[in-house]
């Protein structure tokens, strides 16, 4: 295994990760966003008032998208396992 096939290889890890993460994160910075503007607006203080809609957001990306997800990183596993034996040479 040489330098360019390791590379290769972290190269589309961080990739499927990125992939895989960023609906997450984006919604809940997205969801964060609004919720501290309206805070901001309305000088109401509360913990529980950012982290309920966060954690709903977030359950409904997996909800709706954890079969997107699931496929991305089986998909990224299987090329991985089948490079294998050209990996080793």
């Amino acid at each position: 295994m040489n330098i360019d096939t390791t590379l290769e290889l972290m190269r589309s890890m961080l990739w499927a990760a990125l992939m895989v993460s960023a609906p997450v994160i984006g919604i809940s910075m997205v969801i964060g966003l609004i919720i501290s503007l309206v805070q901001v607006v309305t000088q109401v203080q509360e913990m529980t008032l950012t982290f309920v809609p966060k954690l709903l957001g977030v359950f409904f990306v997996l909800l709706f998208g954890g079969g997107w997800m699931l496929s991305r990183l089986l998909a990224y596993s299987r090329d991985v396992i089948v490079s294998i034996p050209q990996l080793i040479h």
